[in-house]
């Protein structure tokens, strides 16, 4: 029987246990590995390396953003909510970038409530807002104004439509106004210029009015408007269907409110009508209003403008003619209860021509 007995390695202590082999020494001065044990000399061979640990793989984070208030280039600015804050605006590809970036500036200056407000946003018709100003004139009083600006599509190439109010200036100032700012914007053509208008107007109202404004309250001005008949105008207007009836209604109210118009909205059957008294630029105002926002939903539940809408009649209104005091919703079950509400206004003339060729 064989017995296998390894050769002594040199290493190995001498009687007096005090001899050490070069190969031992040697790695002894060297680190030791993380898998080496403590107290075992190595011999008979190149250490081995403990493997390095694998690298971390850098997890997927979130992407980085913009910090708060930077605007990313090619994007338009944020705009304000239209028609009282129902839904925010997106401009198409026809829209001017110059219009919405002017926009967006004067919704920054012109911050206070109700002091720029957005009323309509197309790809077709442009954009229709308005501001409010305080503005100081002879007497040193403030007056509001209210400055409805419509930029077409093609704005600023194009001058933009404008319409002045004012409850504490007549009707020939306000048209005054509007003249002088007509004036002005043929200066800053092809240039962004309703800043530049509101400005002048606020530095010059007291020199475009010809006498001090007076401050007057709603009864005032409705008495000075039933002493100046010619100078209100009518609207008939005929609309196809309602979807969305409850939103609809309410917004012709408020519409009908903020340009001071009276009159009466009309259900018969399916008969829509819509008739306003008025100043005439308010009501070419409404029916702005009327065929550039989105006041119905169409039958996906979407919103929409306002496509089937006809102007019946638009005329002065007639010393025969009563003027309303108010505007109202009513409705009505028969033909003759609609008949006996346009006779008791005077106006028996407008329902026998129009209103009756509605029901072939």
């Amino acid at each position: 029987m064989w017995l296998w007995r390894p050769a002594p390695c040199c290493c190995m202590a001498s009687a007096e246990g005090t001899g050490r082999c070069s190969a031992a020494r040697v790695a002894a001065a060297r680190p030791r590995s993380p898998r080496a044990r403590p107290g075992r000399p190595f011999c008979g061979g190149a250490a081995r390396r403990a493997p390095l640990p694998p690298s971390p793989r850098p997890r997927p984070g979130p992407a980085p953003t913009a910090p708060r208030g930077h605007r990313r280039p090619g994007r338009a600015a944020a705009l304000p909510p239209a028609g009282g804050g129902a839904a925010s605006l997106r401009a198409g590809a026809a829209m001017s970038g110059q219009a919405l970036e002017e926009l967006s500036a004067l919704a920054a200056i012109y911050c206070e409530p109700d002091a720029c407000e957005v009323l309509a946003v197309s790809e077709t018709h442009g954009i229709t807002f308005r501001i409010q100003i305080n503005v100081k004139e002879l007497l040193d009083t403030d007056i509001l104004l209210k400055l409805l600006f419509h930029l077409p599509v093609n704005y600023p190439s194009t001058l933009p439509e404008i319409s002045v109010n004012s409850d504490q200036l007549t009707r020939a100032q306000c048209t005054d106004v509007k003249d002088k700012l007509l004036e002005q914007a043929k200066k800053h053509l092809s240039e962004p210029m309703v800043h530049e208008l509101v400005l002048w107007i606020q530095e010059n109202l007291k020199y475009v009015i010809k006498q001090p404004a007076t401050v007057c309250n709603e009864k005032t001005t409705l008495s000075k408007a039933e002493s100046t008949e010619d100078a209100i105008w009518m609207l008939l207007l005929h609309l196809d269907h309602m979807r969305a009836k409850a939103k609809y209604v309410k917004t012709v109210e408020k519409w009908a409110s903020d340009l001071r118009l009276t009159g009466r909205l009309m259900f018969m059957g399916k008969i829509i009508l819509i008739l306003l008294q008025g100043d005439r630029s308010n009501i070419k105002e409404y029916l702005i209003l009327q065929k550039t926002s989105k006041v119905d939903v169409d039958s996906s539940g979407k919103k929409c403008k306002e496509k089937m809408i006809s102007v019946l009649c638009e005329t002065k209104v007639q010393a025969q003619h009563k003027r309303f005091h108010m505007f109202e919703v009513k409705e009505y079950s028969t033909l003759n209860e609609l008949q006996k509400e346009f006779e008791a206004a005077g106006l028996a003339t407008l329902f026998s021509e129009f209103v009756p060729p509605l029901l072939k």
